[in-house]
């Protein structure tokens, strides 16, 4: 080889990583902010991966994420949320109220996809769902609004429920005081007692369920907020330690021995979080993107959980359910 080849050819690899970074730079970057930690949302971002996938964009190859995690503690976010600010990022997603009002307050510019799971005009977020007003839209998983479909679940299960323990995280006010209102219309209206636990760390959830098993209550009512379902292991264990029939949120309680669930398909709904983020980054406005509310609710149950506990799981109730896991 020439010495002028080799000279050439070795200019055009030194050319290679400075392409690259150019690439690396003018990619869009999207900021996920999220009050847990990676490890217990795994599945959530595959759909949201998905979602971005299926409007084009591609993790690595012509998207980059920036995430942000609270690690359980709620006032880290703000802070985290003005370090995706400064980065800077085309769009932000956030999780539950705490991030998604941390978000807030850190921009009126960027444009913010939430995923909530009560009405977010209640939470202050938008005065519209049809056509959200400031920088904001997203998805309602509804949660919060199903726990009285829940409580007619457990009695449905126990025909003689007369006493109910609900698990509350009370440092997430808003979604908390949604909750408790509608079960207690509900409770009043069913004739059954409910008593309230609160727990806003793991060492809480093991004391709250110690108290629960003193008080042996008919069955177990647990509230959705994001800290309670990144815990859904420990929860599902500790119902079953204490030998309580237990009715969660979403599926990804019963698939890890937790009785029964009843809510959005919370998978999906971040995978249409990944499509609204992708929008965005195509242009769209917030505007241009009616707040949605999931319509994917669905009824699991755990048969071998039922059979250790001793419940019996009536033929209407079994052939209601969207999957009985075996």
């Amino acid at each position: 080889m020439r010495r002028r080849e080799f000279v050439t050819l070795l200019g055009g690899m030194a050319a290679w990583p400075s392409a690259a970074r150019t690439q690396q730079s003018t990619m869009p970057v999207v900021g996920f902010l999220d009050s847990r930690t990676p490890e217990v949302v795994a599945a959530r971002l595959r759909g949201f991966r998905q979602g971005l996938k299926e409007v084009g964009f591609v993790e690595g190859e012509n998207v980059a994420i920036a995430y942000e995690w609270g690690e359980d503690q709620n006032d880290r976010l703000p802070s985290l949320a003005v370090d995706l600010v400064r980065r800077p990022v085309a769009a932000i997603v956030t999780s539950g109220p705490p991030s998604t009002y941390a978000a807030k307050g850190a921009t009126t510019k960027i444009p913010i996809v939430f995923l909530v799971g009560n009405d977010p005009v209640q939470l202050g977020l938008t005065t519209s769902l049809s056509r959200p007003d400031g920088n904001l839209t997203g998805i309602n998983i509804l949660n919060s609004e199903l726990m009285s479909k829940r409580l007619e679940l457990l009695r449905d299960v126990l025909a003689r429920v007369r006493r109910v323990a609900v698990l509350v995280n009370p440092a997430d006010v808003s979604l908390t005081e949604v909750q408790l209102k509608d079960v207690n219309i509900a409770a009043r209206s069913m004739g059954v007692e409910i008593q309230v636990y609160n727990a806003n760390t793991s060492a809480e959830i093991f004391t709250a369920f110690e108290a629960i098993g003193r008080d042996r209550p008919d069955a177990v009512l647990v509230a959705t907020t994001p800290f309670l379902n990144g815990r859904r292991v420990q929860l599902a264990q500790a119902a079953a330690f204490h030998r309580l029939p237990a009715v969660y949120a979403g599926r990804e309680y019963v698939e890890v021995g937790g009785l029964m669930s009843y809510g959005s398909n919370i998978v999906d709904a971040y995978r249409q979080v990944g499509v609204y983020a992708g929008r965005l980054l195509k242009g769209a406005r917030p505007a241009d993107l009616p707040i949605m509310q999931t319509d994917r609710l669905e009824l699991v149950i755990n048969a071998t959980t039922a059979r250790m506990l001793g419940v019996s799981l009536p033929a209407s109730l079994l052939n209601r359910a969207d999957e009985v896991i075996e």
